[in-house]
């Protein structure tokens, strides 16, 4: 195909301009241009304007420069700028100064609940706030409203849990009260233990919660729906988590979650890892949450407490968190995090699958877990009469008693036995 005089001169022009082009800024590609069209001659300025997409005007000014640059003039446009002061398109903030103010307003009403703004009850998207700028006389796209917004000092945020309610007055001295008495347990190489029930878990092809590695494009298969299987039910992992050695012992319950269960799995540790790491042990140090199968208002863990104390012929003492702490409890942070963290992104599909990645949970620090299914049926709703409240071998702390106190095997005197 041959080309024109005209053609070819466009050609040519364009090859060397995309040749240039990304390397050069504003300024010099309107005077790459223009010395183009300066060298073409007559027709030029058309030429190079087809050729690159450059406006003839643009083309012009560019010409302008470099003439006043051949004579030696000095330049109306300073070095350091690609075009003169005030071109450009005006930011919207100045063709309408009273959006931001307006923006601003918009914002904050809803931050502080204004029950006059808009979007109280709406969710703050971009759409809904161009939406509702627009209502107001103003218009900017969603990209604006973002820069806005970041000028501002505005980012998407979620909600903190921070506020934890009416505070106990002697919360912060029984947090002390507690690690005195764990102190004085590890100095005297006694055992003491934290102790709490991880939250339930669907046993089935449920989803779980993160992600793991997998061939790309092949995730596992789960249930759309949460619905228990009355077949395989929930499992109540109860861990026992030893302070001073970094080991923990968890029983995978298939029953319900009471005290006789979280006892049973006190004994448990005790039977599996407890009485090996401690021979000759006189007392045992429990720390728990105030609420739950192991709260300091339920009798049955009390009532079970003292039958364990009795089997295993050593003091328990008894330490509750004070109300509304129960995730500064050792055991949250210590280990069940970490059993989240490793069965993460993974089906829960069967009681042994829970048994196996809990008991190869680890960390660098060096946590060693073992665990177990327990099998036995744990019946509900069982009530402990005052008579049998009355066996229970309890002396409290001089300390706020109802969180400390002291179960001894019976037959020891409790008078004057204080933590």
């Amino acid at each position: 195909m041959i080309l024109s005089k005209n053609e070819a001169l466009v050609a040519s022009i364009r090859e060397r301009y995309l040749a240039v082009k990304d390397s050069l800024g504003e300024r010099a590609r309107r005077l790459f241009v223009a010395s183009e069209a300066k060298a073409a001659g007559y027709g030029g300025v058309r030429a190079a304007a087809n050729a690159t997409g450059m406006a003839p005007s643009v083309i012009g000014r560019g010409k302008a420069e470099i003439a006043a640059l051949e004579a030696g003039v000095a330049s109306p446009l300073d070095a350091t700028r690609s075009r003169r002061a005030g071109g450009g398109r005006k930011k919207v903030t100045v063709s309408d100064p009273p959006l931001l103010g307006d923006l601003k307003a918009l914002v904050e009403s809803t931050t502080r609940g204004d029950p006059m703004s808009p979007l109280l009850w709406t969710a703050r998207s971009q759409r809904n706030l161009v939406a509702a700028m627009k209502q107001a006389g103003h218009s900017l796209s969603m990209p604006t409203l973002a820069d806005l917004l970041r000028g501002l000092g505005y980012s998407l945020q979620g909600n903190r849990k921070r506020q934890e309610g009416a505070q106990h007055p002697d919360r912060d001295a029984q947090f002390q009260h507690i690690a005195e008495v764990v102190r004085r347990q590890g100095d005297a190489n006694e055992p003491a233990i934290s102790v709490d029930t991880k939250k339930k878990e669907l046993v089935g092809e449920y989803k779980n919660a993160g992600r793991e590695l997998r061939p790309k494009h092949d995730p596992e298969p789960v249930r759309v729906h949460d619905f228990i299987d009355p077949e395989q039910g929930k499992a109540a992992p109860y861990g026992v988590y030893d302070l001073a050695q970094n080991e923990a012992w968890v029983s995978v319950g298939l029953s319900h979650d009471t005290s006789e269960f979280a006892v049973n799995a006190i004994r448990t540790w005790w039977v599996e890892m407890g009485r090996a790491r401690y021979p000759n042990a006189t007392s045992l140090v429990v720390t728990a949450d105030g609420g739950g199968s192991n709260g300091y208002r339920v009798r049955l863990w009390k009532l079970e407490l003292q039958a364990l104390a009795d089997e295993l012929g050593i003091a328990i003492h008894v330490c509750h968190l004070p109300p509304g702490t129960s995730k500064w409890n050792h055991i949250e942070h210590k280990l069940f995090s970490f059993i989240t963290q490793n069965w993460r992104g993974k089906p829960l599909i069967t009681h042994q699958v829970i048994v196996e990645l809990i008991g190869a949970t680890t960390t660098r620090t060096g946590l060693k877990v073992r665990c177990a299914l327990d099998t036995r049926s744990y019946a509900t709703g069982r009530r402990v009469t005052d008579a049998e409240l009355a066996t229970v071998n309890l002396a409290p702390c001089t300390f706020h008693g109802e969180w400390n106190y002291s179960i001894l095997p019976t037959g020891r005197d409790p008078v004057g036995y204080v933590i």
